[in-house]
């Protein structure tokens, strides 16, 4: 064999080319700089057709991978260059197999016959009678399968008559079928499956469940189009043979950075009878009802200190959430803390839903201050009519933050003036103007104590504008408040050097702060106003907190709190000077201890506590405790206890244990104790293979019994179905 160094130009341009092409985009997978090796049986030039070839075992090898192929031939002419007989292309970790390759060395366009090809951007292994490369990132597969599990023998793959694929982006199928090893599981004319982050039209995966008594047999199927590079919608089509055909749509819209949206909107022509009470609200539909939900989330950045969000969530009735409990759009999409512009829905959209806000708010911030105005309305799913329910629309808030009161002034302040406009269709509503300056002296007497004295104001003006009987119209209120804190702080560091921790610091916190605030004439108030009561008060906490400090193997230092506990009371001036001598109960001034711990000894462990004691009583008014365990293969455990006298007592749990490092088992428990029911009851398995997860849920609730169950394929998404059966009535 022959081995060539590649010093003719021709081969410096073009071999480059060759190996950048067809499976990877130019300027990407595949180095095109620095040596090139070609090794061949023999390397020639025709000058006639002004081409090079290179036979018998050919083997181009460059910076980051090779080209094997029995034959290679580069037509300079009309740019085209074709390498046949077991080509094999190894780029990085992307690979390239096939019985012929012809592509153009500009363009970068050609086609694989018999070809395979592995994406490990995306993990797709691609096989087709004929791969072309259409442009830098984009594929269509002829008679083509896809899938994203190791192995010749895949657990599924799809395979279609004509599939396009863009690369970091969306594919499309025609004549799909979606295969469990070699054996067909459904057929669908036309899909569209996500390949990471860009967009095309096209049917996403059905769910299908159902419910006896609810909703009948419900299959929802999502269509997703791509509108343009900013927008995009989702049509859900759903039907529940229960209750007829609902509709819904998503739109999301990004044209900049600063302004970004999510609008929903579903409508339903329910024709399910139904007759029943729960709680004060109850219902007698016999004919059919017209029934929607609308959602906007919208949010624009006029500047980094001015800008609009608006979250606007309305339903049609007090019983859309009790009705489709188990699934819809707001459940699916619940993100309680999600940084995402499109994943903003904070509110668990289920039966036990109590109210519904919706508002739209204006800030504008400086450095000193910020200026908000807000629309507010409520949604009471509680009671029958939202006629009584008060709603807020405007406010107007001009916050001033604590700054000093001049500069080099030892004097500090900060203050609240607010406009509301309170409204409902029944009651007293009006308007309500109120300002609220406070004034702070911040000492400090030596290492350890500190002291800010401090004195305000609360001035209110207040109209009604409703025709309601009543002594006043309109009034004033003037509530001053003085007081002082007084706090120290002490500490000890401890050296430890063991089980990773470096140093213990013990600190001890007391704090006192003393309020007054003298009787102020409230007795005719309109009822949308809070009154302010009259206060001579003391309060007091202590707080030990423990904090370890270890060093990593870079020298980086890392602090974690061990444990904190917090304890605090106040002790009521005005309830001691109480006369009893009439008869009256007997005084007390000591009010509920209130004790707040947290301990976390190890990084998997950690508890908290959120108790309140009566000290007249002797009994604990409320406790609440959580505790959670974990270790480094997956288990957890959480376990809470809530109880709150005569009013809540309930049991949450929560565990999960790895059985093998593809099973997992799960187990979610929720109890009334009070009323010796189960809320619900959840029993749950996870089967993870390399390219599939299947989920089997089954939850039992005092009304139904449900089996839910779902398919996560990698590379395609999460699709499922289920069924519901109601329970006799207990």
């Amino acid at each position: 064999m022959l081995k060539w160094r590649a010093i003719f130009g021709v081969l410096l341009v073009l071999v480059p080319l060759l190996v950048a092409s067809p499976a990877f985009p130019a300027g990407e997978k595949g180095v095109t700089e620095g040596p090139v090796d070609i090794e061949a049986d023999s390397i020639s030039y025709d000058g006639e057709q002004d081409s090079v070839h290179a036979s018998g075992n050919v083997l181009i090898t460059f910076t980051g991978g090779y080209l094997k192929a029995d034959r290679a031939t580069i037509f300079r002419a009309t740019n085209k260059a074709l390498a046949e007989g077991n080509v094999f292309l190894k780029s990085d970790q992307d690979l390239l197999e096939g019985r012929k390759v012809l592509f153009d060395t500009v363009t970068k366009i050609g086609t694989v016959d018999d070809g395979k090809m592995f994406l490990a951007q995306n993990h797709y292994y691609i096989r087709g009678e004929k791969i072309e490369k259409k442009g830098p990132a984009d594929y269509r597969l002829e008679k083509g399968t896809i899938t994203t599990c190791d192995g010749d023998k895949p657990d599924w793959s799809i395979v279609g008559s004509q599939i396009d694929l863009t690369v970091d982006g969306y594919g499309t199928i025609k004549h799909g079928r979606l295969r469990a090893g070699d054996y067909p599981i459904f057929y669908t004319p036309y899909m569209v499956f996500p390949a990471k982050t860009q967009r095309q039209s096209g049917l996403l995966f059905p769910t299908l469940t159902y419910s006896r008594d609810k909703n009948g047999m419900d299959i929802e199927l999502p269509f997703y189009w791509a509108i343009s590079e900013s927008t995009d919608a989702t049509f859900y089509q759903r039907y529940m043979s229960e209750r007829g055909f609902k509709e819904g749509v998503e739109f999301r819209y990004y044209p900049s950075q600063d302004t970004f949206g999510t609008l929903y909107f579903d409508f339903l022509n329910d024709t399910k009878q139904v007759k029943e009470t729960v709680g004060s609200i109850s219902r007698d539909w016999q004919e059919s009802q017209k029934r929607w939900s609308f959602y906007l989330n919208h949010e624009t950045n006029f500047s980094p200190t001015f800008s609009i969000r608006s979250d606007i969530r309305r339903v049609s009735d007090h019983w859309y959430f009790k009705d489709f409990s188990a699934s819809n759009y707001y459940l699916n999409n619940y993100a309680p803390s999600s940084t995402s512009p499109f994943s903003r829905i904070s509110f668990v959209g289920d039966e036990s839903l109590g109210s519904l806000e919706s508002t739209v708010r204006l800030t504008k911030n400086w450095s000193l201050y910020n200026l908000t105005a807000v629309a507010r309305y409520t949604d009471d799913l509680s009671s029958q009519t939202n006629d009584a329910t008060l709603q807020k629309y405007p406010e107007v808030i001009l916050t001033g933050f604590r700054q000093p009161l001049f500069r080099g002034s030892p004097l500090q302040y900060n203050f609240s003036a607010t406009y509301d406009n309170f409204y409902r269709q029944e009651g007293q509503k009006g308007h309500l103007w109120e300002v609220a300056p406070t004034f702070y002296w911040p000492l400090k007497w030596g290492p350890y104590l500190q002291a800010t004295p401090q004195v305000g104001f609360t001035g209110s003006l207040w109209e009604r504008t409703d025709n309601l009987e009543g002594r006043d119209k309109n009034g004033d209120r003037e509530v001053f408040q003085t007081g002082a804190t007084l706090s120290s702080e002490v500490s000890r560091v401890f050296n430890v050097n063991a089980f990773g921790i470096d140093k213990i610091q013990h600190a001890i916190r007391p704090e006192v702060t003393y309020t007054y605030i003298p009787e102020a004439s409230q007795s005719y108030l309109p009822d949308y106003m809070s009154s302010i009561s009259a206060a001579n008060s003391l309060t007091y906490a202590l707080t030990n907190t423990v904090t370890s400090r270890s060093t990593g193997p870079d020298g980086k230092k890392t602090y974690r709190e061990l444990m904190r506990l917090k304890l605090y009371q106040t002790y009521d001036i005005i309830e001691s000077r109480r006369d009893v001598t009439s008869g009256a109960a007997d005084n007390r001034p000591f009010s509920d201890l209130g004790l707040e711990f947290d301990l976390s000894p190890i990084p998997h462990l950690s508890m908290a506590a959120r108790n309140i004691y009566s000290v007249n009583s002797g009994i604990w008014k409320q406790t609440n405790y959580d505790l959670a365990v974990s270790d480094n293969r997956g288990d957890s455990a959480t376990l809470g206890y809530r109880y709150t006298q005569d009013s809540i007592e309930e049991i949450n749990l929560a565990l999960r244990a790895t059985v093998t490092s593809a099973l997992d088992v799960a187990y979610v428990l929720r109890r009334n104790l009070l009323d010796r029911k189960t809320i619900d009851a959840t029993y749950g398995i996870r089967y993870r293979k390399q390219c599939w997860i299947f989920e089997l849920n089954l939850t039992d609730t005092s009304t139904d019994r449900a089996f839910m169950f779902y398919i996560s394929l990698l590379g395609l998404g999460r699709t499922g179905g289920g069924v519901s059966l109601s329970k006799p009535a207990q």
